[in-house]
């Protein structure tokens, strides 16, 4: 395969089995020649809830890591399917329904968070399988347990209740409840025109925006799905805790071992629910302990180099985070516990040439960095105060140069300008990414999708159920295709036909490039940048039209990858196909609805918050900051600002110097291709150049030491341990941290309309938590 390669595990690997000896010899084959890889026969490979199989094993008998897409997809996932088992139940809609809007309503919440947090697929699995447990009791059906709740076996009560809670009603209801917490972009266009340019958007035309620009990447996804989901080499490593957690719940429940995964999954969510509230509300100084701000309490540049437990503070290094809403994954597809650790370092390449890049801009006063907050995502003039965006815009919301003249061109924060820089860079970088490592694979998938059967096990145990037809997704397509374009001219966005149907044409163009990276090592890649970019070249000096073409263009591009990712959970887990598809449908409207209920809510009762530049630590409006600043720079003001020889017009060429950035390490690879060169994910280490740009930066340095304890060394020395429980205990973290979370919001954390902050003491002092210097009020 042209795709990530990974090394084979080295002889100094512990021996960790249990029972082992007890196999026969002949048993412990080679696993990249086992026959039922290919046909997926469970009888022969065994199912993950067994202790030790043959396919675990190395040649000398003992565990072997988990390296190879088919590690992950034979060794971590069962193959076990009953195809009886129902589906569409009283249950699942009723939970499905329940907790889709329960979803939408905390992912918005979470949208206006200080750091941005993403609703837990884990969370919301949590809850739908306590629920359906309870349902399964007090509900009647014809197999209940207690003779007074057992009914006639008729359809009816088949569908009320029709036995035991199973895995199939539960990956529905989590796909649908996850879709409808994906936070849609078009609340960053509402809450903008707000916030922003007073201008209140009519809610039907505003909900129903949100409903096609949550759905239009359906015709996207049924191209997609050949490539992206059906083979091996479509990992989704971010799947893995998900997955697990529904076997470790569903299957073989008489069997030892997942019992002690199930007790250990529910201790660990007990306790961190229990944990989390220290650093979240009662000792917010654990959020971000820095031994170097304690000492020195005075100093600015103390502040910006080691603070980070405050939103915009500061960069966080070596500061200790005990808070895993920010140490953990947060809902999003990087986890220090299951994103292999190439990708991490990686990443993690890029944050230190970030702190060393935001430091030197800083202390040199590159672009009169000195006049303007170290980090912030607003636009100001060269003296440091914010710019008035409306005064050089005509009434309808164009461009005045007139206007312009008189209030000069606005300035970026050098770290806003170095997060643009990386964040363009490594479009580039990610095109010659997919082209040297990926495409041989695509272009055979693509080129042999009607003559060569995808040989994939978990695709092989699918063909039982019926496939969704091309023309659902082109009907999906063309209806919202229809609705999206109407709506725009309804709004008066400023975004003609011609601009809609380019945007889609560049979202189109990058699934696959981009995808590829999604679902092989876990990293989503941004368009924003590049779409705004080209809208701004094609539309100029139309801020709210380029805030529309970003929409399409990078809204529809990202939701096809959400798309993807639940038609491959339900290809681990077997749900049907079409089930998938309905449920991510009406998991999208409800989304759309809800999420604009919301916004309206939480705007009228924070908007003086929602401007500041450093917020609360419980409300921010950074993303709507951010998403505005962007628009007015590459929407009214691409020419005079990005335009060669202007203040930034080496950011747009950037994007053909990341293009080469790739070619060394691949170059090494195919010279030394022992040497792990191909461990380097260049447009990995590009994109974060930026990564500090924003936000609590206290937790990355934990997140790191979590990292290559979990992806190293337990996963090369504690084969058995990490196959067992290392995904689990990712699971039951970011669970119980989320739920908490949850709670909190409403319970003390202002959600609910009033705050009830915790009293100040040693370990929750007035301004920033871990006692740097406040910069910002």
């Amino acid at each position: 395969m042209a795709t990530i390669e990974r090394k084979t595990s080295g002889s100094d690997i512990v021996d960790e089995k249990a029972s082992v000896a007890d196999l026969p010899v002949d048993e412990k084959v080679d696993p990249h020649d086992l026959p039922a890889l290919a046909k997926g026969d469970p009888a022969e490979i065994g199912d993950v809830s067994e202790d030790v199989r043959a396919i675990d094993l190395d040649a000398s008998g003992r565990e072997r890591p988990i390296e190879t897409d088919e590690d992950y997809a034979l060794r971590l996932v069962s193959l076990d399917d009953d195809p009886t088992l129902p589906v569409y139940t009283f249950r699942t809609w009723f939970l499905g329904l329940g907790l889709a809007c329960f979803a939408a309503v905390l992912g918005e919440l979470f949208y206006f968070r200080p750091q941005t947090v993403q609703v837990s697929g884990l969370f919301l699995q949590v809850f739908a399988f306590i629920l359906g447990r309870g349902l399964e009791s007090i509900l009647p059906g014809p197999n209940h347990l207690q003779p007074k709740l057992r009914t006639k076996n008729t359809w009816f009560w088949r569908f009320i209740n029709p036995g035991p809670f199973n895995i199939k009603e539960h990956v529905a209801i989590s796909i649908m409840s996850t879709t409808a917490s994906d936070q849609a972009i078009a609340i960053s266009v509402f809450a903008a025109q707000d916030l922003y340019y007073h201008v209140t958007v009519n809610p039907a035309i505003a909900i129903f925006t949100l409903i096609a620009s949550q759905l239009i990447g359906y015709g996207l996804t049924g191209l997609a799905r050949d490539y992206l989901v059906y083979p091996t080499w479509a990992v989704y490593p971010f799947l893995m805790p998900q997955v697990q957690l529904f076997d470790a719940m569903h299957r073989a429940k008489g069997v030892f071992l997942q019992r002690k995964r199930r007790i250990f999954f529910w201790s660990v969510l007990v306790g961190i629910f229990v944990w989390e509230w220290f650093p979240e509300y009662i000792a917010t100084t654990l959020t971000g302990i820095s031994i170097v701000c304690l000492a020195a309490q005075k100093s600015p540049w103390v502040t910006r180099i080691f603070g980070g437990a405050a939103g915009n503070e500061g960069l966080g290094l070596f500061a200790i985070s005990l808070d895993w809403n920010y140490v953990g994954a947060g809902g999003s597809a990087i986890g220090s516990l299951f994103t292999p650790l190439s990708t991490q370092l990686s990443l993690y390449a890029g944050v230190i040439v970030c702190i060393l890049a935001f430091c030197a801009c800083y202390a040199r006063n590159v672009w009169h960095a000195q006049n303007f907050p170290f980090l912030s995502q607003l636009l100001f003039y060269e003296n440091g105060t914010e710019y008035q965006q409306l005064s050089i815009l005509n009434d309808d919301f164009t461009l005045n140069t007139t206007k312009l003249e008189q209030q000069g061109l606005p300035y970026y924060a050098a770290s806003q300008t170095l997060y643009q820089l990386s964040r363009t860079a490594y479009i580039g970088a990610a095109v010659t990414h997919f082209f040297l490592w990926h495409f041989k694979d695509v272009y055979d998938v693509v080129r042999n999708v009607r003559t060569r059967e995808c040989e994939d096990a978990h695709y092989q145990k699918m063909k039982v159920y019926k496939e969704v037809p091309a023309w659902w997704f082109l009907v999906m397509f063309v209806a919202t295709f229809a609705l999206g374009l109407g709506l725009l001219y309804a709004a008066d966005s400023g975004l003609p036909w011609w601009g809609f149907i380019v945007a889609l044409i560049f979202s189109a163009a990058f699934v696959p490039i981009l995808g590829s990276l999604y679902a092989t090592v876990g990293y989503q890649p941004s368009l924003q940048f590049l779409i705004q970019m080209v809208g701004g070249a094609m539309i100029p000096g139309k801020p709210v039209a380029n805030m529309y073409f970003t929409l399409y263009g990078y809204q529809t591009y990202q939701l096809t990858l959400n798309l993807l990712r639940d038609l491959k959970l339900g290809q681990y887990t077997k749900l049907p196909p079409r089930a998938t598809f309905v449920m991510q449908t009406v998991g999208g409207i409800i989304g759309g609805v809800l999420n604009y209920v919301v916004m309206k809510s939480v705007i009228e009762g924070n908007r003086p918050l929602l401007l500041a530049v450093q917020g609360s630590n419980v409300w921010s409006g950074q993303q709507v900051q951010s998403y505005n600043s962007n628009a007015i720079t590459w929407g009214a003001l691409a020419k005079p600002l990005y335009a060669p020889g202007a203040r930034y017009g080496f950011i747009p060429w950037m994007l053909l110097a990341g293009l080469v950035v790739p070619l060394p390490p691949y170059i090494a690879h195919r010279i030394w291709p022992k040497a792990g060169f191909n461990y380097i994910f260049t447009p990995v280490v590009v994109a974060e150049l930026g990564f500090l740009s924003v936000g609590i930066n206290s937790s990355w340095m934990t997140s790191l030491a979590i990292a290559v304890l979990s992806q190293w060394y337990l996963r090369k020395y504690r084969p058995r341990w990490f196959r067992k429980y290392n995904f689990l205990l990712s699971a039951a973290l970011d669970g119980g941290t989320q739920i908490m979370v949850f709670v909190y919001s409403f319970a003390v954390g202002g959600a609910s309309g009033t705050a009830r902050p915790f009293p100040n003491w040693a370990l929750n002092p007035k301004g920033n938590p871990d006692y740097c210097m406040r910069l910002s009020d």
